[in-house]
């Protein structure tokens, strides 16, 4: 990918080629000896006072720590690059290839009804369309910065009925003639100002880095939806289980309750028996309904996400949710490539470098071409006719003397405003690097984790087993039938989260680096956007 920078060269030239043709033109008028100096002046169209473009160094570790906290779990991935690499410019030899993702990675979840909400969220969603129509501002921004590489042209006229006094200067004029008379006049103007100092470019280059922003903030918005869309779904999912286990709980406290009432009415057993069994029943039936409210809450916003107002889904389960071959993470210099907010950020720290240039124009003179072209008369029908002729052209200079540090303060505002862009952006690198840091480290300790406590919940769960068949037998209180189920269900529940968090564990690895998007595609696609908004504005 080309450096934004170095655009403006081409525009010099064309701004040079221009400014020729009209000094030919107005030579052939016979003003070219009255703007000789014009030529002299010319020179000058490839002068750009503002900054060159550098990407800002970044301190990239080496590679990422995947150990999860956990030491034995392994050692750090390690970058075969230099610490350096990460300045690589985009394109060249010495940039590491991303690790790249399907353009819709949440397909891998196998879920048709993700699949479906998340499409449904990146079609209908409020926010993706809000930056959307923010590409289109910037588009139109861009256009309009272009715009002012060219003259502007107008048509105008003027038709005037007056009276002159008989008892003025001119009140011989009038003699024998009536005082009242009539002036038609019609005219093309035009005006052109002349680059210089590169602001014009410098502004055009602005906007085109804020056009590409734009677009990278959109795909951080995309992003973002997908990966909340399955977010939330898969808590959705965990709720659904957790639903089943205190389901199964619930039953198995009515088991239990109708067993204490049994053996109380026989009296092998107290009445404080009873009231456990019947406690312990009414708190499974309270989380029931807490769990269905979660519910409600989680199926409400994937309502929002989904542009879906009133959605509702069918419970399903985890199960049948297969944890995804993740990808490699690949080289932390990648992140500057692949991660649609680091370019973002970076188009906005271009954007404000070619702002210095703008403010630093304005400490120089100005230089304007107008011009004029049309007819006068005092009879409309003799408007056009060549006596009735008019023209003008000339050069225009305007040069700021004083504004009490007007200018001076302008250059400083746009210098500060792009040091903090460059800290911002050396910030957002330093994030993706430690979210793809911990999103690792999260998928590899949840994994050691699940297994831990599947082998808990099945403990737990012959525990239960044991107990009630000790109490059934006699051999031991109501209490410890209680404590193995609250056991149970705990491991239970926490089994569910578990695996859910895997899943959530996933999604937030696949944003870290990037989702679908591929820095190869993106320098495409972004050059056809630049290369088309050039063409837009020639035309």
């Amino acid at each position: 990918m080309r450096d934004i920078t170095s655009l403006p060269g081409r525009a010099a030239v064309a701004s040079g080629r221009r400014s020729r043709l009209l000094a030919a033109s107005l030579d052939g008028a016979g003003l070219a000896p009255r703007l000789g100096a014009l030529a002299i002046a010319l020179t000058l169209a490839g002068c750009m006072v503002g900054p060159d473009y550098k990407r800002p160094a970044v301190n990239l570790p080496a590679g990422y720590d995947v150990s999860g906290g956990n030491p034995q779990a392994g050692s750090p991935a390690a970058d075969s690059s230099q610490t350096g690499a990460a300045q690589a410019a985009p394109g060249s030899a010495d940039a590491p290839l991303a690790t790249d993702l399907p353009a819709r990675w949440w397909t891998l979840f196998n879920d048709d009804r993700l699949t479906a909400l998340v499409d449904s969220a990146l079609a209908s969603n409020a926010s993706l369309a809000q930056a959307i129509a923010q590409i289109e501002a910037s588009d139109a921004l861009v256009r309009q910065a272009n715009a002012a590489f060219f003259p502007e042209i107008g048509l105008g006229g003027t038709a005037t009925r007056a009276r002159s006094s008989q008892r003025g200067l001119q009140r011989q004029q009038f003699s024998g003639r009536s005082p009242v008379y009539e002036q038609f006049q019609a005219q093309l103007s035009t005006s052109f100002e002349l680059d210089f100092w590169g602001r014009l470019r410098s502004a055009s280059d602005a906007a085109r880095a804020q056009l590409l922003g734009s677009r990278f903030a959109r795909d951080v918005t995309a992003l973002g939806l997908a990966s909340s869309t399955a977010t939330a779904y898969f808590t959705l999912r965990s709720i659904d289980a957790q639903t089943r286990v205190t389901q199964d709980s619930l039953k198995t406290a009515d088991d239990s309750l109708r067993i204490v009432r049994a053996r109380v009415q026989a009296g092998y057993t107290s009445d404080l028996d009873l009231a456990q069994a019947e406690s312990q029943r009414a708190q499974f039936a309270a989380s029931l309904v807490e769990l269905a409210r979660q519910r409600a809450v989680i199926e409400h916003q994937l309502g929002q996400l989904s542009g879906q107002p009133g959605l509702k889904i069918e419970p399903g389960t985890l199960d049948s949710l297969p944890l995804p071959q993740l990808p490699p993470p690949g080289l932390p210099s990648t992140l500057l490539e692949r991660r649609p907010d680091v370019r973002s950020a970076e188009q906005s720290l271009m954007s404000s470098t070619s702002q210095i240039g703008v403010a630093k124009a304005s400490l120089f003179p100005t230089f304007s071409l107008t011009g004029q072209f049309g007819g006068q008369s005092l009879i409309f029908s003799e408007l056009l006719d060549a006596p009735a002729r008019i023209w003008s052209a000339g050069l225009g200079v305007n040069f700021p003397l004083f504004a009490a540090g007007r200018y001076t303060a302008l250059v400083d505002q746009a210098e500060a405003n792009a040091r903090a862009q460059a800290a911002s952006y050396r910030g957002t690198v330093e994030t993706a690097f430690r979210e793809v840091s911990d999103a690792l480290g999260n998928v590899q300790s949840s994994a050691q984790s699940e297994a831990e406590i599947q082998r808990q919940a099945d403990s737990a769960r012959r525990a239960l087993d044991i107990a009630r068949r000790r109490y059934d037998a006699g051999y031991s209180g109501f209490l410890e039938v209680l404590d193995a189920q609250r056991s149970y269900n705990t491991a239970a529940n926490a089994l569910v989260q578990s695996r859910a968090s895997r899943l959530a564990y996933s999604v937030d690895l696949m944003k870290a680096l990037g989702g679908g998007w591929t820095a190869e595609a993106s320098a495409a696609a972004q050059g056809k956007e630049v290369a088309a908004t050039a063409g837009g504005a020639r035309n």
